[in-house]
């Protein structure tokens, strides 16, 4: 497959006609504060009517464009969050034109435009923010050659992206030493609104669209949570998707790896008569990080953009994602995993999901201080898992069933478990924002309030084949929510303080029905809870350069309806999970070559609900887990060696650190693994919390555009329960989880007069097999990845 790729790519490129004379625009993109601005759009018009062209900034704001002739031409420049700007120039024969464009910020009533799907914003926006903010650009994802989301996200500090199969299909992401598993603790977004299927009756995440959809990842972890929800206690995770160009443009990438790996991608917009839209397309397939694994998956993704007046917005986007996949849920136990570590023996297992959303936004400048957003969304995903086995303790999990005497009747008499889902969720979400004068002091307020709905049918079948696809009906359950909330927050500008209090208040209504009991009719029960959610931070920026910040604030996330109501209909004693936050950092930029942010955090949970060891499965316990405390550091940042040895090359070297040293368990708590319920496990430290995680890159930027880097990522040891096992157990699910560093390379070639740039990547380069996960037995990491394609821009 990569070498037909290759031999594919190279044709492609070989016959694409490059006889005309042609010259390059070259130059940066760059902010109020002098900051290079990566992944800004630039579209260049001829003026004289000839053939123009787009390009994306690099991610220090560097551009090159390659142009059919000289002349006049107009460059219409958009980048995050800041206003457009337009402006002429002129391109004469043999020269290459360097030129610098600042871009300012956008005014209050220009952001239904230019950032209506951020939730940080411009980095003027980002200094007004009272926390940690950080942010990953077009131009940083384009360039890594990305295979999953888990890459993207470790390249963020205090983010812990978990990978399980192999494909980035399944996310376990934790933040500050929560536990990763099915992002549980963690809000995502996807353009400002919920992207899980139940954030707030079942937040387990089984489904995430693949990363070639999006344009930029935004990570807020402070105090400023407090305007989304009903997550706030570890952060929120922003997928941003592309912007609608203003001249049709698109592209075609195609990639193609070992393991049987094939990557399509396709992208074409443009604005017509002021309508705005862009269709996004994926198609991806390959196998796993074990045997018998292998997904395939389709993405398509479509935006409409409609301006109603000079000061109304309409915001309309359709998804749809389907996934076929031949996965299991079980990891291996420690015999299997000595045997071989790559090993799978549910062949059988299926994984079948489809989810489609719908969301709409209209945007208004009442005033031009004044802006009123609102979101209306729905999403229906299904997902069916035929599977013999949910861990490492069910060898099979139809055992001593007729025809079923172990693992030997595993492909001929074991039958399988069916675990059939279905959700629905709708929602409508009305946001005010207000600039303003009260006594004098500059003021920012934000008002908003969301009604939130979600459906549940679960269904599990036991059939009698290793193949069924129907069976005995042995769950039967209907669960509903109602999540509303409302919120507001005010910033006050006193000289070079900003001060920000805010508060949230969520009220959530669960009930749940199980169908199976009294002749069909089902026992019901129900029950809600209320929470207030209080918030403030404070920063004070001296100058344009360095930004100091401190802030506090309640975290919550409320149990899920299954955890709240028992299966009889009773009410289970089990609070929301609650802590107070505290950190205090800075945002420093000291020279336009260097940006370096450190944030010092401590969270106080009143009441963490952690599983002994399994989500969900055999052996856990799932009950209020009491007092914890999380305390760490953490920083990233970003120095460029520009024109080194004045040859207008550039070294940069780009970090993502995380410092955990306290993770454990408070106050008087025992253990929830089973047979162990009288050990004090007091002062232990929580699974799943590595105390060291790091992403370093070094990257070289050639003044012809080159781009190659190498990445180290490192991620500290853990342990799998709660009693800091070390050696591991017989099935594999408890037992130390080894620290080590994985190494990516990658390297990109534009060809400018092609408008086409190949690229090969390497992940895991040096072919570790190392343990990522014992929740339901080991998991092995991927194994080294080699992949190489084309990008076609037209």
């Amino acid at each position: 497959m990569l070498r037909l790729l290759l031999t594919g790519c190279f044709l492609f490129i070989f016959c694409m006609s490059a006889s005309a004379q042609r010259v390059t625009l070259s130059g940066r993109i760059v902010d109020s504060k002098g900051a290079g601005v990566g992944s800004a759009q630039i579209d260049v018009t001829n003026l004289a009517g000839g053939q123009g062209a787009s390009v994306q900034t690099d991610i220090d704001g560097s551009f090159r464009v390659s142009l059919t002739s000289t002349g006049e031409y107009e460059l219409s420049v958009k980048g995050r969050g800041l206003a457009p700007r337009k402006q002429r120039v002129t391109v004469a024969a043999a020269n290459v034109e360097a030129i610098e464009i600042q871009l300012e910020p956008a005014v209050l009533a220009q952001q239904i435009f230019v950032s209506a799907n951020l939730i940080a914003g411009a980095s003027e926006d980002i200094d007004k923010i009272p926390g940690s903010v950080e942010v990953l650009d077009a131009a940083t994802l384009r360039d890594s050659r990305l295979f999953t989301f888990d890459e993207a996200l470790r390249k963020i500090s205090g983010v812990y992206a978990r990978p399980e199969e192999g494909f980035g299909l399944r996310p376990n992401i934790g933040i500050r030493g929560i536990n990763p598993t099915r992002s549980a603790r963690v809000l995502l977004l996807e353009d400002g609104v919920p992207l899980a299927y139940a954030p707030y009756g079942d937040n387990a995440s089984y489904y995430h669209p693949p990363i070639d959809r999006f344009d930029g990842v935004e990570v807020v972890k402070g105090s400023g949570q407090v305007l989304y929800g009903p997550m706030t206690v570890g952060g929120v995770v922003n997928y941003v998707t592309p912007p609608i160009p203003d001249r049709q443009s698109g592209s075609i990438a195609i990639t193609g790896g070992n393991r049987d790996y094939l990557n399509a991608h396709g992208r074409w917009g443009g604005t017509f008569n002021g309508v705005g839209m862009l269709l996004d397309g994926v198609r991806k397939q390959g196998e796993g990080a074990r045997d018998n694994i292998r997904s395939g998956i389709n993405d398509i993704n479509f935006k409409l953009n409609a301006p109603l007046s000079a000061t109304q917005m309409v915001a309309l986007k359709i998804n749809h994602y389907d996934e076929d996949s031949r996965v299991t849920y079980s990891g291996l136990t420690l015999d299997e995993w000595q045997a071989a570590p790559r090993s799978n023996p549910f062949r059988n297992d299926s994984f079948i999901t489809q989810r489609t959303g719908l969301s709409g936004t209209h945007s208004a400048a009442l005033t031009p201080n004044a802006v009123l957003s609102t979101n209306l969304y729905y999403s229906r995903f299904t997902r069916d898992w035929w599977r013999q086995s949910s861990n490492s303790g069910q060898r099979p999990n139809r055992i001593n069933t007729p025809g079923c005497a172990g693992m030997v009747d595993l492909h001929t008499g074991c039958g399988n478990e069916g675990r059939l889902r279905e959700y629905q969720t709708w929602g409508f979400d009305p946001k005010l924002k207000v600039n303003h004068s009260w006594l004098g002091i500059r003021q920012e307020t934000d008002i908003g309030f969301r009604g939130h709905f979600e459906f549940q049918n679960r269904i599990q079948m036991n059939g009698n084949a290793p193949l069924a696809r129907t069976g005995t009906v042995v769950e039967d359950n209907r669960r509903t929510t109602q999540g509303w909330s409302g919120f507001v927050q005010n910033r006050m500008f006193l000289g070079n303080f900003v001060i920000s209090p805010g508060v949230r208040l969520e009220h959530v209504r669960f009930d749940r029905t199980n169908r199976l009991f009294a002749g069909g009719a089902g026992v019901f029960g129900k029950a809600d809870l209320t929470q207030v959610i209080p918030g403030i931070g404070v920063s004070y920026s001296p100058n344009q350069r360095v930004t100091f910040f401190s802030g506090v604030h309640r975290g919550f996330a409320p149990p899920r309806a299954e955890d709240i109501i028992s299966n009889s209909g009773g009410f289970v004693e089990l609070d929301p999970e609650l802590s107070w936050n505290y950190e205090a950092g800075v945002r420093t930029r000291p020279a336009n070559n260097f940006t370096l942010d450190a944030t010092w955090f401590r969270m106080d949970y009143q009441n963490q609900i952690i599983p002994a060891s399994l989500a969900g499965g055999v052996g856990a316990v799932l009950t209020s887990a009491g007092e914890t405390v999380h305390q760490g550091m953490e920083a990233s940042g970003r120095y460029d060696f520009r024109n080194v040895l004045g040859t207008g090359n550039s070294l940069y070297l780009r970090g993502a650190h995380t410092w955990l040293p306290t993770a454990r368990f408070e106050g008087v708590r025992f253990s929830g693994v089973s047979g162990f319920g009288n050990v004090l496990v007091t002062g232990n430290r929580l699974p799943y919390a590595s105390e060291y995680l790091s992403t370093t890159s070094l990257g070289f930027l050639h003044r012809r555009g080159v781009h190659a880097f190498i990445e180290a990522v490192h991620t500290g040891r853990q342990f799998g329960d709660d009693l800091n096992t070390v050696n591991s157990t017989p099935n594999g699910q408890r037992g130390v989880i080894p620290g080590n560093v994985l190494w990516n390379a990658t390297l990109n070639v534009p060809l400018e007069a092609q408008r086409t740039t190949l690229f090969i990547t390497a992940k895991n380069l040096t072919d570790r097999t190392v343990i990522v996960d014992r929740v339901r037995g080991i998991l092995p990491n991927s194994p080294r990845l080699i992949q190489a394609g084309f990008r076609f821009d037209f």
